[in-house]
């Protein structure tokens, strides 16, 4: 990751700092940056995974890459499906970067899962809808185009163990994903699970946790309120239920799991807790399961995998993933 100071001179117009700067010019500039690296049809270079990147739709260009465990055709059984989005305030990062090439490679080694991550479109120069619109367009060509001709999808995916997952605002989107897919309006698709760790959320009214700045946190509260009307063109304020998802909307999942994770130093942690509390406390019938990461800051997990709390993450989402589903035989 690296950062730039803006030139002597220029005039911003919005700051986002550490994630991206506007200037009165259009001229736009990002500050979380990772290098990039090629998918490899050699497990070798992944920890025993193959990776390769297709476009799931042509319309927008948007594309993915999928990761495949090595192991795979040896076993003979069909593996779970992981649609991954990957964060960055909407606006930064890639499915491409080696910060998250790496974390798809080891989730799908851990997991013994077909990993497939969103390489979405990132504001301002798409606002939102379009990521979410490309996070739908990638499940949907998981279970239809992909499920019928894709050489790894239609070999060795299980459709009855699709589960939508990501971190940050990834996870906020995952979110939506999964309620989009559960909409009767004849393109709903099935899904077991949904992944979302430590999300994006916000609101109108700060909660009283957030009324000051604990000096812990990465983010202060007066830079998380700038990002929604920013990554919306200026279309919705911190009140939208994108990122304050009211009880009936929750109440409409139709997956059958979620798994809510947070990190104790994370300013979106007391969201995310709610966001469990509504699901297990409400009229949605699936079941929750929250983690908690105490004394950990926002997506740790990505830049110290070692550390034994980001153990504790893996292997949770991993034992999630793996549960057998009700009614169906372990094989």
């Amino acid at each position: 990751m690296h950062a730039n100071k803006n030139a002597v001179g220029d005039k911003v117009a919005v700051d986002i700092y550490p994630f991206i700067r506007r200037y009165e010019d259009g001229r736009i500039e990002r500050f979380v940056r990772s290098s990039f690296v090629p998918a490899s049809a050699d497990p070798a270079t992944s920890s025993g995974v193959a990776s390769r990147d297709v476009v799931v739709d042509h319309a927008t260009g948007v594309s993915a890459r999928l990761f495949l465990p090595s192991g795979a055709a040896a076993t003979g059984r069909r593996l779970p499906v992981v649609l991954y989005i990957h964060g960055g305030s909407f606006c930064t990062d890639s499915a491409f970067s080696r910060t998250y090439h790496r974390y798809a490679a080891s989730l799908a080694a851990r997991a013994g899962a077909l990993v497939v991550s969103v390489e979405y479109r990132l504001a301002p120069e798409h606002p939102i809808p379009a990521a979410y619109d490309d996070a739908w367009a990638a499940l949907r060509w998981v279970a239809t185009t992909a499920a019928l001709s894709d050489p790894w999808v239609y070999v060795h995916a299980d459709p009855r163990r699709v589960f939508l997952a990501g971190d940050s605002v990834g996870g906020n989107i995952a979110y939506h994903t999964a309620v989009r897919a559960s909409r009767d309006d004849g393109n709903s698709v099935d899904v077991e699970g949904i992944i979302i760790v430590q999300p994006y959320l916000w609101g109108g009214e700060r909660l009283p946790a957030e009324e000051a700045w604990d000096g812990v946190a990465m983010f202060p509260p007066e830079l998380v309120e700038k990002l929604w009307p920013f990554v919306t063109a200026g279309q919705a304020g911190n009140d939208d239920p994108r990122i304050d998802p009211p009880d009936e909307e929750i109440a409409s999942l139709k997956c059958r799991r979620a798994l809510v994770a947070l990190a104790g130093k994370d300013i979106f942690r007391h969201r995310a807790r709610r966001l469990a509390a509504r699901m297990r406390d409400g009229a949605w019938k699936g079941s929750v399961t929250l983690v908690e990461l105490e004394g950990e800051e926002h997506c740790f997990h990505l830049y110290r995998p070692k550390r034994a709390t980001s153990h504790k993450l893996m292997e949770s989402i991993v034992q999630f993933i793996n549960q057998p589903i009700r009614g169906i035989s372990k094989i």
